[in-house]
This record gives structure tokens, C-alpha cells and sequence, in this order.
């Protein structure tokens, strides 16, 4: 078993090394640029936030990092009463 595991990752890096010789990721969107890194959630875990960047990358991510869901409608909503002052609360004199 970890002799296949171990031929897979050298057949696996072996393609990747013929590809890059190849110049297939040079046209890359993005490339020669910094990652950007603040599209996931700063309340994840840390040690999760990856896997779910893969996955939203992908066009799987789960419903609680999906920006379309509630959870990015009721962030919306916030930022909104947060920079509108005609949607604040009244202030109460004493």
C-alpha cells in the first residue's frame, strides 16, 4: 500500500515538473501576483480555512462559506446600518 501511494506522488510530481517544462501554467489568471487570502470567513478555524478556499474555489463550498447564502445577506444588511445614518437607531437624550 505505501509502495503505490509513494509511485502515485512520484508519477503525480513527474507530470507536474513535464507540465511546468511544458510553460501549461504560465497563462494562469492571477499569476506573478500575491494570493489573495481574505476571501474566507476570519471567524473559521485557521486550520480549516484552506480546505474551504479549495472547496469555494473549486464550486463547492459549504452553505456557511457560500457568499450567496444568509449568512453573506445578513453581513450585507449590517455593513448597510452601519454606514447609513438614516437606519440607526435614534440616540435617547436623558
Amino acid at each position: 500500500m505505501i509502495r503505490a501511494v509513494t509511485a502515485l506522488l512520484y508519477l503525480a510530481e513527474r507530470r507536474i515538473e513535464e507540465a511546468i517544462a511544458r510553460g501549461e501554467f504560465d497563462d494562469l489568471p492571477g499569476a506573478g501576483r500575491p494570493l489573495e487570502l481574505d476571501d474566507v470567513d476570519p471567524l473559521l478555524p485557521e486550520e480549516l480555512r484552506l480546505a474551504y478556499r479549495i472547496l469555494k474555489n473549486a464550486g463547492f463550498s459549504p452553505a456557511e462559506v457560500d457568499e450567496t447564502g444568509e449568512r453573506a445577506k445578513a453581513r450585507k444588511k449590517l455593513a448597510l446600518l452601519a454606514t447609513s445614518p438614516s437606519l440607526r437607531a435614534p440616540r435617547w437624550r436623558a
